[in-house]
C-alpha cells in the first residue's frame, strides 16, 4: 500500500481502453504558456516527469530511448552530417545526442515554446548539458515558417522532434512541411519524424510515409524501439532520404565515434530497421 502523501498522475487512452500511471511526490513546475500548459512532477520510481496539456512528454527514466533512437540512426545513415536541424525538441535530449556527434559542425534547434526549454533546465538538466556547446543554436520560433526561411540543399539532417500530431505539432505532419523539409536537405540528406505507436498509429505513420514518397523521397523505413511512458509502450520513428537507400548501420563508423549510448547500438539499429508493421488485431 502506498503512503497517504502519494497521489497519482493518469494519461488515459480512452480510444484504446488504456492509461498509465505514475505515483507521485510532488508538483515541481507548472506553466500555462500562449500555446499550451505544462507541468512536472516528481515521481516515486521513474524521476522527473513532464506533462502537456496532460499527455506525458518524457521521465527522468526512460527518455535515453527515445532521444537515442529519433538521433543516432539518422546521423549514422547519412555520410558525413554537419549541418543539422531539429523542430521542436524543447527538453533538449536530443540536441545531446546530435552534439555527442563531434563530425556535426553546427546544429540549430527550433522549439516554439521557451517555458519548454526553460522548465528543462531547471528539472532535466542533464538533458541540457551541451545547450552551451559553441555548435549549438537555440531558436524559440515557428518550426514550419523557419523550415520555409531556409536556402535550399542547405541541411543534411532533419529532426522532427514534435509532440503528438495536435496543437502547436498538427502542421508537423502535414506534406507541404515534408516537402519544404525535402526543399531544404541537400543530396542524401536525411528527414527523420517521431511517428508515433506502431501498435496503436498505424494510419498516422502510413500518412507519414505517403507524404514523404509524395515528396520525393527515394526511401523510407519505420523502426521501432521501447517506450515505457507512452502508449502502448512501443513507440517510433520514421527515416528519410533524399536519393539513394538507407543502408544497414557501419559498425566501425560506430566504434570510431565513441559514442556512450545506452540503448542504441548498430544491432539495435539493424533491428529497428527489420520492424514489420501490419493490421492490428483486437
Amino acid at each position: 500500500m502506498l503512503p497517504k502523501q502519494h497521489t497519482w498522475f493518469t494519461e488515459p487512452y480512452q480510444s484504446e481502453g488504456v492509461a498509465i500511471s505514475w505515483t507521485i511526490e510532488s508538483h515541481l513546475g507548472h506553466e500555462m504558456t500562449d500555446y499550451q500548459t505544462i507541468d512536472v512532477y516528481k515521481t516515486t520510481h521513474w524521476g522527473n516527469l513532464m506533462v502537456i496539456d496532460g499527455y506525458v512528454m518524457l521521465t527522468t527514466r526512460d527518455n535515453f530511448l527515445y532521444h537515442e533512437m529519433l538521433t543516432h540512426p539518422a546521423l549514422f545513415s547519412h555520410p558525413n552530417p554537419k549541418n543539422v536541424l531539429i523542430i521542436g525538441g524543447g527538453d533538449c535530449g536530443t540536441l545531446k545526442e546530435v552534439l555527442a556527434h563531434e563530425s556535426v559542425a553546427q546544429c540549430t534547434q527550433v522549439e516554439i515554446d521557451e517555458k519548454v526549454t526553460r522548465l528543462a533546465e531547471k528539472f532535466f538538466p542533464e538533458l541540457c548539458e551541451r545547450n552551451d556547446d559553441p555548435r549549438a543554436t537555440l531558436l524559440f520560433d515557428d518550426g514550419l515558417a523557419h523550415i520555409k526561411s531556409l536556402p535550399p540543399e542547405s541541411v543534411d539532417v532533419i529532426i522532427i522532434d514534435s509532440t503528438d500530431p495536435i496543437g502547436p505539432a498538427e502542421g508537423l505532419f502535414g506534406p507541404e512541411f515534408v516537402k519544404d523539409c525535402y526543399a531544404a536537405l541537400g543530396p542524401g540528406g536525411i528527414m527523420v519524424q517521431q511517428s508515433e505507436s506502431p501498435l496503436l498509429h498505424l494510419a498516422l505513420i502510413e500518412g507519414i510515409k505517403k507524404n514523404m514518397d509524395d515528396a520525393g523521397f527515394s526511401d523510407t523505413a519505420t523502426l521501432g524501439f521501447p517506450q515505457p511512458c507512452y502508449p502502448s509502450g512501443w513507440w517510433s520513428a520514421t527515416m528519410a532520404v533524399k536519393g539513394g537507400t538507407l543502408a544497414p548501420p557501419n559498425e566501425a563508423r560506430f566504434n570510431k565515434a565513441k559514442l556512450t549510448t545506452r540503448y542504441y547500438n548498430p544491432a539495435i539499429h539493424s533491428g529497428a530497421l527489420a520492424t514489420q508493421l501490419g493490421p492490428v488485431t483486437r
